[in-house]
Order: structure tokens, then sequence, then C-alpha cells
């Protein structure tokens, strides 16, 4: 039987073409709370943007009284709106797509910096209105000044390398540096921030990044970014800071609070001033974004359901050593027939031998299978695997 798979918040043509090409069947018809609910354990794989909500009370429906679903795949970076906990602990992977949004996200960023420092949104909309300014919109430029990221993952890096090739110096702050960022490393937040006269937040988290301490910081020339999560900017905090010129602008693509649905109210105090430029989370929406995510996310399902691959899971680790755990190699050389691994696993469960992972090729006539295990091997272990019929060589 092919494995059903549901694609609650839709799915681009391209990845459902290349699902079906794996032999699965795809489903895109959006359900509600209650149709998921007693839906969702006839699917193998269930597929969410942002407006899903998985909740606990969903993966066990999903798993409880023979359910089948195995694992839910999050299109894009973002899995607040999945349970990660509950999920581990019923035994559902969830896999996410980071790639396929990062270049629609730097551009937006760096097209965010652009119009808060030309003020284009501004001036198009007295236009719009019907009168000229031009003295009234003076702006600055981009070339020549520094720009502070503050997580230089992807994202951070991507916009990084464009900003540099518009003639910008950039500085960076993140706990893990990479050694080929085209940036600067900072030591601390408040060094970037006094240095920077843009900055541009591409992290995440439960409390805020930029907060009172942080604008005093910052220069009264500089202008803020966001284009990362709307809780990394303390608003009051910004209100505050822009109405009394304390930075000089902001530009934000993500609030504390946002509409859960198109074409509901927004209302922000933000609103207020004549020093931000905002946008409605579009970060992420172009169609390339949508065609690249939506690739990617059925490739990684795809790798999970039909050979057990843990790429980008979020919720395990990709790798037995991302575990933390000690681990151990035995080799073995042997027949390509079947019982063979059965064999294995029965020596070595005998001898308190755990194991935790196994690759296995073909090698000529031969199979070469090397078992990860959690305690060194020791010369009794590989004794008695050499002695299995079948086993051509045994190494440790």
């Amino acid at each position: 039987m092919n494995k059903r798979i549901l694609a609650n918040d839709g799915l681009v043509e391209e990845a459902q073409k290349y699902l079906k090409q794996q032999g699965f069947v795809i489903e895109t018809e959006k359900r509600d709370e209650d149709d998921l609910l007693s839906e969702i354990g006839q699917f193998d794989a269930l597929l969410v943007r942002s407006a899903t909500k998985v909740t606990r009370k969903l993966l066990e429906a999903g798993v409880k009284n023979g359910g089948k679903l195995k694992i839910v795949g999050r299109g894009g970076v973002g899995t607040d709106n999945i349970d990660l906990e509950a999920a581990k602990e019923l035994g559902v992977i969830v896999k996410f797509a980071p790639n396929g949004n990062t270049n629609a996200t730097a551009e937006h960023a760096l097209g965010l910096m652009f119009a808060i420092a030309r003020k284009v949104p501004m001036a198009h909309h007295t236009l719009m209105s019907g009168t000229w300014h031009k003295k009234r919109f003076l702006g600055v430029e981009l070339f020549g000044k520094t720009l502070g990221i503050i997580g230089c993952g992807r994202i951070g890096q991507a916009l990084a390398a464009k900003a540099g090739a518009l003639g910008m110096k950039v500085i960076g702050y993140d706990m893990y540096r990479s050694i080929d960022a085209p940036l600067e490393y900072m030591d601390s937040i408040p060094e970037l921030l006094k240095k920077a006269d843009f900055v541009s937040l591409h992290c995440g988290g439960a409390d805020p990044v930029i907060n009172t301490e942080e604008l005093k910081l910052m220069k009264e020339t500089a202008f803020l970014i966001n284009a990362s999560r709307g809780k990394n900017v303390a608003e009051d905090a910004l209100y505050e800071a822009l109405k009394t010129s304390q930075i000089a602008g902001a530009a934000l693509d993500c609030y504390e609070t946002e509409p859960k649905r198109e074409g509901l109210p927004f209302v922000n105090k933000l609103q207020e001033l004549d020093n931000i430029v905002m946008s409605a989370h579009l970060g992420a929406s172009t169609r390339n974004a949508g065609i690249r995510t939506g690739m990617e996310i059925a490739e990684v399902v795809t790798a999970y359901l039909r050979r057990g691959d843990y790429g980008n899971c979020v919720n395990v680790g990709e790798t037995v050593l991302d575990e933390g755990a000690d681990v151990y190699t035995i080799f073995i050389t042997h027949d390509d027939k079947p019982g063979m691994f059965g064999k294995f696993g029965t020596a070595m469960g005998e001898m308190g031998v755990n194991i935790r992972e196994n690759n296995s090729r073909k090698l000529g006539d031969h199979v070469q299978t090397v078992y990860m295990v959690h305690s060194q091997p020791t010369e009794e272990v590989r004794t008695a695997l050499a002695s299995i019929e079948g086993v051509i060589r045994v190494s440790i």
C-alpha cells in the first residue's frame, strides 16, 4: 500500500509531482481542527507551514489505535507551531526545510534597509496622495556604513554577503562562529550595537534581543531591522526609542502579535510613527522560495520514509554522534544472505553490546557492514562475530 502524505497548509505543484513520482499519495485539501484530529492517523506524514498547529492532542491522534503518523515536515525554519517534546515522546520525527527561504529572507531584509534608509514607502505614500515632496525625504546611503547582524546562520550570512557587495562593512554576533562567514565577529551584542549603523536580527528565542537597554546603546543615526521573529524586539521599548528619536528608524517584517489569518485587522501603536517601515511577514513570500521550500521538505520527508534518513531532524539528532554518547565501530565483511543481521544482533545482545546503528554496502561479492555500538568492543566480541557462518572478516 502506498504511503499517504497530507500537506495541510498546501504544497507547490513541483513538490506534489515529486512526491507522486516517489510513489506517495499526496493530499492538499486543508482540514479544519476536528477533521484533522479524526483523519490524521490515516496518514504516514503531515506537512505544514505556520498555519497548522501540531499539538500534543493532534500527535496523539496520529499514533493511537494503530495510527500511521511517522513524521511531521515543517516547510521553513521555525517550529514554534509544533510540540517537539510530544512528538519525541510519541515516536514522531519532526523535520524542517531551512534552506528554501534563505535567499528570499536575506533579500527582504536588505530591501527593508533600503526602504527605511531612503524613506521609499513614505515618499510613495505622499505621491499617491497627490503631493510632491523631495527635501523632506533626504536619505542615507548603505555604502560605507556598518551593518551589524545578530544571528549569523544561513540567513545572516547570506545578508552579509549581499551587504558586503554593496560596500558595507559587516560585523556580527553569534554563539557559534563560522570560519567562512563573510563578516567580522564581535564578542558581545553591546559591542556590535555601539558600532553598527544598521542592526539586522536573524535569530530566535522567547525573550527580546532588543529591549530598552540595547536601544540606548545604538547610535542616534542607526536603523533597526527585524525580519526574523517578532519576539526579538520589545515593541514598547522600540516605540519610545523611535518617538523620541533615540534611533533614526526601524523596519519590521514581524511583530509580537500577528493576525492568525489573511485579511484580519492589524493594530499596532508603531503605526502612529513616521520613522518606521512595516511589512506583513513577507520574508519568505516569493515564488522562488515557495518552490525551493516545497521541494526541500518533500525530499527530506521522502528520505525518512524511504531510507530512514534523519537529516534535517529537529527533535532528534541527525546522526548518532549528535546524541552525545560515546560510540564505537565494528567492521564486518560477510556473505550477502538473509539472517546475517539477526545472527549479529543475537551475538552482540548476548554479550551486552548495545547496537545504535548499522550501515551496510555491497563489497564485490560480499557485504561490508559497520555497526556503531555504545561500548568498546572486546576481542571476545570480535571472535564471537568472526565465528558466525558466512562471516569473512571482523575488525574492531
